[in-house]
């Protein structure tokens, strides 16, 4: 059966907050909000850090699992199993409770937190020390048509309906014969032009291509991918150099790019630009940026002016006089973290600094509850991988070294692995890339994942009855002829009656 945790004993049902704890625990608690990079990082170090008998480690997160962001794009193009690029909470947070629930509210000055499970009543559970490592959620306008035809880039599940969804497209064109609804079928539209989006693009584009050479009953010209970006220009995260240089290749590859652009509307798929242009397409891809979790507004917490929770370089909480709030952290993507190499700047919201952020918590964290003095979090970036398909990629190395093409994707591959939580999904992702390069890449569609009960629920329901017009029973069956009964027939007959 599989592994479940209970609520605290001291966890109260929702409409009246837990009291606050009166007196101390024998053991410490420490509530990890959130089971992201952050989260989950912070957990392992401080409970490597400290036995069971120095605290107790609750981490709550509506997933019972953590999605390695910076893979979502090769799961996207089937280069890495969707069940690798996660990493379990039960079999990496070994000696931590885990909650799975979403949060909905944080008094930190009761020292509690409102939890909401998938199914039953939200409840509270208490606290002695806090880390907020929420993350952060697409960050979207209100453009119209979005919300209705748009397909997010943020988690896993996200990954797999994208791929899905492109594989499906390109079943169904290869026996449409409408060429203005194959060529809607067939058009892909991504906006965003930061790394999150370029891969995404790049990674899809290069498995639609592939493919592509199974159906004979569709040319390479006819796929469409476009490129939508608000700024002059793309992967601000790398010199202009090595940005100029991945327009270049991705123009290569006939995808059509439009900078300093931004989407008006999609309204039933029809696609209007700001400069103009106008399109028909089933696939629109939103990564155009994050924010942090909104959750963080039903909070008493400091937050900034775009909703991240104020932290110093130690990565304990502060309001806006700098003034510690005790017992309080937060770090990673909801959190305006000082970027001590970059002075008046925060460390940007990637899987680096979130990884190393982590890490460095973990251990204030055991520094404080061992009556130490935390010690300030600072990291200099060691630069910026991009995959853009199957052996190919950018790279940019402490600042100033710039690679391009394989060694690129080589560098890009052997770095996230390496940062890949659990030695378990390291060898699984690793084995993936092997048989992918030896067997060549799956590219089948199991579109019917998303509502696999569909086919279940119409077989299930009974056919309506036909209605028979008037005169309609002689002309469409044939009448029966009757035969003559026999006598023993019409005995029996007689006898019945």
């Amino acid at each position: 059966m599989p592994q479940t945790v209970p609520a605290p004993a001291d966890a109260s049902p929702s409409g009246t907050a837990a009291p606050r704890q009166t007196k101390p625990r024998k053991v410490p608690r420490v509530v990890v909000l959130g089971g992201g990079t952050v989260g989950l990082y912070t957990a392992r170090r401080l409970r490597k850090r400290l036995g069971k008998r120095e605290a107790a480690i609750v981490v709550v997160d509506p997933r019972p699992y953590m999605t390695y962001a910076p893979f979502l794009p090769e799961t996207a193009a089937g280069s890495i199993d969707a069940r690798n690029v996660v990493a379990p909470h039960r079999r990496a947070l070994k000696g931590v409770d885990v909650l799975q629930g979403k949060v909905s509210q944080i008094h930190h000055a009761e020292r509690t937190v409102e939890i909401t499970p998938e199914e039953g009543e939200p409840y509270w559970i208490t606290y002695d020390h806090l880390v907020v490592g929420l993350g952060s959620v697409a960050r979207t306008l209100p453009i119209p048509g979005l919300a209705e035809n748009g397909i997010g880039f943020k988690n896993v599940e996200e990954a797999i309906a994208l791929r899905n969804h492109v594989l499906n497209r390109i079943d169904l064109a290869s026996s449409t014969w409408d060429p203005e609804l194959r060529k809607r079928m067939l058009t892909f539209v991504f906006v965003g032009g930061g790394f999150a989006g370029i891969e995404a693009l790049a990674e899809v584009e290069d498995m639609a291509r592939v493919t592509v050479k199974y159906y004979k009953a569709i040319e390479q010209d006819e796929l469409r991918f476009v490129l939508v970006e608000g700024s002059p220009r793309i992967l601000p995260e790398v010199s202009e150099e090595l940005g100029g240089y991945t327009l270049e290749q991705l123009r290569k590859r006939n995808i059509e790019i439009h900078l300093s652009t931004f989407l008006s509307s999609c309204v039933d798929g029809h696609v209007v630009l700001s400069n103009k242009t106008e399109f028909d397409a089933e696939t629109i891809v939103w990564t155009a940026g994050v924010k942090a979790n909104p959750v963080l507004q039903n909070s008493d917490l400091p937050l900034d002016q775009i909703g991240r929770v104020t932290t110093n370089a130690k990565l304990q909480v502060v309001d806006a006089d700098g003034v510690v709030v005790a017992d309080a952290y937060a770090a990673g993507d909801c959190a305006a973290v000082p970027d001590l190499y970059n002075p008046g700047k925060f460390c940007p919201p990637n899987a680096q600094h979130a990884l190393r952020e982590g890490n460095h918590l973990g251990d204030n964290l055991a520094r404080v509850l061992r009556s130490a003095e935390p010690t300030e979090y600072k990291h200099k970036n060691i630069g910026a991988v991009a995959s853009l398909g199957m052996y190919k990629g950018v790279a940019q190395m402490f600042g100033r070294i710039k690679v391009r093409g394989f060694l690129a994707w080589v560098l890009h591959r052997s770095y996230h692995v390496a940062a890949m939580p659990t030695f378990n999904r390291k060898i699984r992702i690793a084995a993936g890339w092997t048989g992918s390069i030896l067997l060549r890449r799956e590219v089948v569609a199991l579109g019917a994942l998303h509502d696999p009960r569909a086919e279940f629920r119409e077989a299930s329901v009974p056919p309506k009855p036909r209605v028979v017009e008037p005169g309609e029973k002689d002309a469409a069956v044939p009448a029966i002829k009757a035969e003559p009964a026999s006598p023993a027939k019409s005995r029996q007959a007689k006898s019945a009656s």
